[in-house]
């Protein structure tokens, strides 16, 4: 049975201990100084990701306390080149970046340095992501067009004061450009869409973890998913859910099968023959971080879906030739 939220209330309770659900709404009120855990546990973190077709663009302003991270790609997955990687790390940041406390709510996350620039501004429906560093500029405006979104709420067996807080937001059409190196690259709102991956929490040191999203149009009207294993105690919450038009469709379990060999197909489906999708990776975006206690690596995958997916009143839908991305990732931090 999963757990939906319908009425405001904290993420965890007067002991630290997350309560475990979801919702299609920032509901519940996460506050930092709510965490009984040790303040060197805490992870907080804002990504967003814009893709089309062809290329994709990465903002990451995030922290494990102990070491953080302000950052961006942009790489051609059709062509398999990474075109820029631009940033800096940080040491002992804890919570001086300031990240919002609520993925919905208007805010501002700026990061100025004599390094460089970026900053994220949400208001309204529309987020305005910016950076300036060295020969790189890029400058995006997202517009969301489903005001429903994924959160949940899961805890972790290890611990009961470790908990996963996550906002997934899909289904943005992405407009802007992109400079580098006397090149420049345009994002139209036709093909291209943005995600916002939000994360706040507290959980055991070694972790892994299975993740796809993905937006696109199917009979005209916008389609999105977002899918995943293997992070927390998803008994109460999973963080499986469909997106079609202005609705969500919730879905349980998910399982990621693929072969050694990461370039090979892939199938992703659930339990109950609501989903049913093969992926097909063009691109491997292998990202590896050592930095004082941080080993991580993931391997995100660029390609195509095709397959079916069915909706809460039984239609079924067709994806064909949806461009988008699956990962599996292994981290200790």
């Amino acid at each position: 049975m999963q757990v939906q939220f319908t009425k405001p209330g904290p993420v965890l309770d007067v002991k630290g201990s997350p309560y475990p659900g979801y919702s299609t709404k920032s509901i519940l009120r996460y506050q930092r100084d709510a965490i009984k855990a040790s303040s060197f546990r805490i992870k907080e973190w804002d990504f967003y990701q814009i893709t089309d077709g062809q290329m994709c663009l990465q903002f990451t302003i995030g922290h494990a306390s102990y070491a953080g991270q302000v950052g961006i790609m942009f790489f051609d997955f059709k062509k398999g080149i990474m075109l820029a990687e631009k940033g800096t790390f940080l040491v002992l940041p804890f919570g001086s970046l300031h990240l919002p406390e609520d993925a919905e709510k208007d805010h501002i996350i700026l990061f100025d340095k004599t390094v460089g620039k970026m900053c994220f501004e949400a208001k309204g429906n529309t987020r305005h992501l910016y950076c300036k560093w060295e020969d790189f500029e890029a400058d995006i405006t997202l517009t969301r067009q489903n005001e429903k979104s994924l959160v949940i709420n899961v805890p972790f067996n290890e611990s009961p004061k470790a908990f996963y807080y996550n906002h997934k937001i899909n289904c943005m059409l992405a407009e802007g450009t992109v400079s580098y190196a006397d090149q420049r690259y345009c994002f139209t709102p036709e093909e291209s869409f943005g995600l916002l991956d939000w994360g706040r929490g507290v959980w055991p040191f070694h972790n892994e973890w299975y993740w796809s999203n993905g937006t696109g149009y199917i009979e005209n009207r916008i389609f999105g998913f977002n899918l995943g294993c293997g992070f927390g105690n998803t008994g109460n919450a999973t963080e499986n859910i469909l997106f079609y038009g202005d609705s969500t469709h919730k879905l349980t379990e998910v399982e990621f099968h693929h072969d050694s060999d990461y370039m090979k197909s892939w199938h992703i489906c659930d339990k109950e023959g609501r989903l049913d999708l093969t992926f097909t990776p063009s691109y491997d975006r292998t990202t590896r971080t050592k930095l004082l206690w941080v080993d991580n690596c993931c391997h995100q995958m660029f390609g195509e879906f095709r397959g079916k997916a069915v909706l809460d009143d039984g239609t079924e839908l067709r994806i064909e030739k949806l461009i988008s991305f699956a990962e599996y990732a292994v981290n200790n931090w």
